[in-house]
């Protein structure tokens, strides 16, 4: 439904075509000043669109409970023989030698001595496992659009509007985050600017809509201070323009850019979330795990469909109870919001490396880890400070 302006002016607002002139003579009182709003504050009336109920401006539909699933889950996997422990073999010498040097060459003030002479002692290695669950989630949210109109085609409730879960959009790659807008068909109309009544100007902020306002130099008085000369900035007036307006005392609408009335649309926000949660085995080499979560694995398992079961027949029951435990978690937390489109589980074995190394007399450690051969070496030996200038 289209809306024509009215050129009505409401009360206490500028008609575009009507100014108050800045020349305020001697004797002349000047208009009073005031702090009132310089626009309205309602809202403008947006349409009640079936299915978009609750839409609002810039704060989204809120909730969109998505369909159910037009497929059933698929059935539960048999439980496979229990494998074998996992071990993780040692690395060796030249390789653990060769990482420390590399990291101390990284650092500008560690040197490479301990890394070249030093002697290692003992090497032992560890068994940790990182299970990952990711659920691959689309939600989508509304709201109203409004821009300056320009004459564009509207087109609301010329056909049946669809549901915001019938808007076809084109997913990414899975297991990506992405976010598409996509325009609401037979949405959009054409309404009076809410914020300037459909006049296209507001009265000026600076000025109260008077044009003018007190100088700054006299204060008002219209002499210079000291004598009775007139105020060579005003020339006696007591009042000078208002220059953001240029003494009109309405400006421009910053709404619909002065022109009067505003295209609305309703807006659909479609998001792509992988939702991501890791679980790392505890494990007694002494290395937090938080450095864990810069290095990758061996991948040792790995499952993607719709909705993943628990792992069964793992030797490690810390990873079985903690898949168990965030599958239930993602299922219960995102299927609420959003639409789970896929889940991939995978078991990495993060290989671990503790080195002890003899280095001028002293016993030493440092850590080995993960594919990268990623090394901790808290308590390097040989470190000096330096100052950039």
């Amino acid at each position: 439904m289209a809306y024509q302006a009215t050129g009505q002016t409401p009360s206490g607002y500028l008609n575009p075509g009507y100014s108050i002139s800045s020349e305020v003579g001697p004797g002349m009182s000047a208009p009073p000043l005031s702090e009132g709003p310089s626009a309205p504050t309602f809202n403008i009336d947006f349409d009640n669109v079936p299915g978009y109920e609750g839409t609002v401006a810039g704060g989204g539909g809120g909730f969109l409970p998505p369909p159910m699933p037009s497929f059933p889950n698929p059935p539960p996997p048999q439980p496979e023989p229990s494998q074998a422990q996992w071990n993780i073999p040692s690395i060796s010498e030249d390789t653990a030698r060769e990482a420390l040097a590399l990291y101390a060459s990284s650092k500008c003030c560690y040197s490479s001595a301990p890394a070249k002479d030093g002697v290692i002692t003992n090497m032992e290695a560890f068994n940790t496992y990182r299970y990952r669950l990711e659920t691959f989630t689309e939600s989508r949210s509304t709201e109203w659009s409004q821009k300056p109109y320009h004459g564009e085609p509207v087109d609301a409730f010329t056909q049946p509007i669809p549901g915001p879960w019938d808007i076809i959009a084109q997913a990414p790659t899975l297991f990506n985050d992405s976010k598409q807008v996509i325009k609401v068909p037979y949405t959009s109309s054409m309404k009076n600017c809410h914020y300037c009544m459909g006049m296209g100007r507001v009265a000026c902020k600076h000025c109260a809509g008077a044009g003018n306002k007190v100088c700054w130099v006299c204060h008002g008085s219209g002499n210079n201070h000291g004598d009775e000369r007139n105020c060579h900035h005003c020339n006696g007036r007591g009042r000078e323009n208002c220059t953001p307006c240029h003494g009109q005392g309405s400006t421009e609408c910053s709404t619909c850019h002065g022109r009067r009335q505003l295209l609305v649309n309703i807006n659909l926000t479609v998001k792509w979330t992988n939702n991501s949660s890791d679980y790392i085995v505890e494990q007694s080499s002494g290395l937090l795990l938080e450095n864990l979560n810069q290095v990758t694995g061996k991948e040792l398992f790995k499952d993607a469909q719709y909705l993943v079961y628990p792992v069964m027949g793992f030797p490690d029951l810390n990873v079985v109870s903690a898949a168990e435990r965030l599958i239930r978690e993602h299922q219960t937390t995102y299927s609420a919001t959003s639409r789970i489109l896929q889940q991939r589980q995978t078991i990495e074995l993060i290989p671990i490396t503790k080195v002890t190394y003899k280095w001028k007399g002293k016993s030493h450690i440092y850590f080995v880890y993960g594919n990268e051969f990623k090394v901790n070496a808290d308590n390097y030996p040989a470190t000096c400070c330096c100052t950039i200038m």
